[in-house]
């Protein structure tokens, strides 16, 4: 099974204070185990690292690079992807849908990836089967 992770995993998996952090860390505890194929795109580790960088200071950055990425296979987001990304933001015309959200959904579509781990709802409003 392939499995989409976004930020808002990720962002879970890495503090504690968050409302999801122990509901995620069994999630990915299982998909692990499971051998689970993982699969994200730059710009969701270019988010993370900022918001890491941001909130935590760059020992936490340390941590989600060498602790989390190595388990992700990483689609790199080229021009072609970037575009569509921006159309489909323009497209929506909608304040709160990211550049970051609309290049995981482009990820997402163009792989053939019908499951996402997150806790963000944009991808249900898009179609996608939302773990949790």
């Amino acid at each position: 099974m392939v499995i989409f992770v976004d930020t808002s995993a990720l962002y879970s998996l890495s503090c504690a204070e968050d409302r999801n952090y122990f509901q995620a860390i069994k999630i990915w505890e299982d998909l692990v185990k499971e051998e689970t194929d993982l699969v994200t795109n730059n710009y969701i580790v270019v988010e993370c690292i900022s918001l890491f960088q941001n909130r935590f200071g760059i020992d936490e950055v340390r941590t989600f690079q060498t602790k989390l990425v190595p388990f992700l296979n990483m689609d790199w987001i080229g021009e072609e992807q970037h575009a569509a990304a921006i159309q489909t933001v323009l497209t929506a015309n909608r304040r709160n849908l990211s550049l970051v959200d609309c290049a995981s959904f482009e990820t997402m579509r163009r792989l053939g990836i019908e499951t996402v781990f997150t806790f963000d709802e944009h991808f249900r409003d898009q179609g996608f089967k939302v773990i949790p």
